[in-house]
């Protein structure tokens, strides 16, 4: 059994360690790898970004993956977070879209706005 002194020292850790998730200041684009995704696509999606990345040589932006997003219609999908920015959700993505989505968004900070959710829900 803990004591209130070790379940308070547990507690703290955790805090600490959620917090410096939330301090990050580099971009993380989220690509959506559920069976959905992969069957429309995501994986050559998640190989454009992370080999835009690489070739650009940027140091604060991470490629990660989870699994379904949430509107499999719109796959492949990837999800952009920026530092002081509301998250930007890419779909239909392609490769050549990922190419453009790092230089516009990632490098110079300007959305892409004609291949986010938004724009496909007016269509």
């Amino acid at each position: 059994m803990k004591t209130l002194k070790e379940l308070e020292e547990i507690r703290q850790r955790a805090l600490e360690s959620v917090n410096l998730r939330k301090e990050r200041n580099g971009t993380r684009v989220v690509v959506g790898m559920g069976t959905c995704g992969i069957a429309a696509g995501a994986r050559p999606v998640l190989l454009a970004f992370l080999e835009e990345v690489k070739k650009r040589n940027l140091q604060d932006v991470i490629v990660t993956q989870t699994g379904c997003i949430g509107v499999c219609r719109l796959e492949p999908m990837a999800e952009v977070y920026r530092p002081g920015e509301e998250k930007v959700t890419y779909v239909k993505l392609t490769p050549e879209k990922v190419r453009r989505i790092v230089a516009e968004h990632i490098v110079n900070g300007r959305p892409v706005t004609e291949f986010t959710i938004g724009a496909a829900d007016q269509q």
